[in-house]
């Protein structure tokens, strides 16, 4: 069978679940790492921050280096490695004497493979030919929050059927995903961005490019937005519910990813029967985004205020995605371009709920003010957006 590009758009559709799974399976297992490793709790927090890191770490060696390796060997890179990662985590701990080291080791590989990840597959998406490109990617990035719901559901369903000390097991399962997609990479069609065929923009040059650098402001905006209210989705939703944490977890962040993807599915199949300009778009869902974050903070009744935490997930869907569609059709930096905006967008996931977990602390603990205070987020990219449409108007 001959492989299109249809088939190349569907790895990339699986590419942001293994991402997905890189990301959210391990969490899930943090209570039983500390139970049956005696891991402190402090100390397992630690591999978020080496996550984040290292992911951050790749995002910037890979916008220096892809260019001149071409997408394929590191894309198939990314799946290898995901795929060591998840197997070293079911194998590693149990063979080694230092057990936080190993869980070190195997979130490091991921980690490089998810950074990979990141880079990658919106440039190699937004190559394959079709009119909506705006749409696609936004139905590709509502595959991560699919991802996300189907790793807690199937995880916890896995659980409740075979017991939580089969964990190892379940961490292999998760590796067959990133090999199957590791084989389809090797033989799908990649296409080329219009802008890599054009003459190469320097670095310099493109940093004193004025649109690309709102850009690179919008984009870390759109991080911050979504991660801000994500990160403690669950903490509302025990409030609201008056339920223990593993119910929380559900019913928070599940909501927020629901209604995330949903938004970037629904942009994905109408993009091109939607007459309104993916910047005004993206502006109305920024303004919605603000209305959330006061309803999160303000509202009395912790009801009204998971209800906020849904309808910011919705109103966050495009940011991120429509952020990256603005970009490729008004700068054309080609893939440095993606690289270099996906490295502020992981700095604004990992800025924004650090903002909120600050305030919050000096505050006594009130994630209310925390949430109201990284309402500037959202201010500064309804900002942005208004720059870019107007002098998109004088141009």
């Amino acid at each position: 069978m001959k492989l299109t590009y249809k088939h190349t758009v569907t790895a990339c559709f699986i590419g942001y679940i293994v991402q997905a799974i890189i990301n959210n399976f391990v969490p899930l297992l943090f209570l039983t790492f500390e139970k049956d490793y005696g891991i402190p709790l402090s100390r397992i927090g630690i591999l978020v921050g080496i996550n984040f890191g290292i992911q951050l770490l790749t995002d910037l060696v890979a916008a220096l280096a892809i260019e001149k390796t071409g997408w394929r060997i590191p894309m198939v890179l990314a799946h290898i490695l995901s795929v060591c990662g998840l197997v070293l985590l079911a194998v590693l701990p149990g063979v080694m004497d230092n057990k936080f080291l190993a869980l070190i080791i195997a979130v490091s590989f991921a980690a490089v493979g998810g950074g990979l990840l990141e880079v990658l597959i919106s440039p190699i998406t937004e190559a394959c030919p079709g009119d909506d490109k705006a749409g696609a990617m936004s139905l590709l990035h509502s595959f991560y929050c699919w991802g996300y719901m189907g790793v807690v559901i199937l995880s916890t369903l896995f659980f409740a059927f075979f017991g939580i000390d089969n964990w190892q097991t379940l961490a292999v399962i998760w590796a067959i995903v990133p090999l199957i997609n590791l084989v389809l990479f090797c033989f799908v069609p990649f296409g080329t961005l219009s802008a890599d065929n054009d003459e190469k923009q320097s670095a310099g040059k493109l940093f004193k490019n004025k649109t690309f650098l709102l850009m690179i402001v919008i984009m870390f905006c759109a991080a911050c937005c979504e991660q801000s209210v994500s990160q403690w989705a669950s903490a509302f939703a025990e409030k609201a519910l008056g339920v223990r944490k593993s119910i929380g977890d559900l019913a928070g962040p599940m909501l927020f990813a629901l209604l995330m993807g949903s938004a970037r599915a629904i942009h994905g199949s109408l993009g091109n029967k939607i007459k309104v300009p993916l910047e005004k778009l993206i502006l109305f869902s920024s303004i919605l985004c603000l209305g959330s974050y006061f309803v999160i903070s303000l509202c009395p009744l912790p009801w009204i205020s998971l209800i906020g935490c849904g309808i910011c997930g919705f109103s966050v869907g495009i940011l991120w995605p429509g952020t990256f569609s603005i970009a490729a059709k008004t700068v054309r930096g080609g893939t440095f371009m993606f690289a270099v905006l996906a490295l502020f967008g992981d700095l604004g996931c990992g800025a924004g709920p650090l903002v909120v977990g600050t305030v919050a602390s000096a505050l006594g603990d009130n994630l209310n003010m925390g949430i109201l205070v990284s309402a500037i987020f959202p201010v500064i990219m309804i900002l942005g957006l208004i720059i870019h449409i107007k002098s998109k108007k004088s141009a």
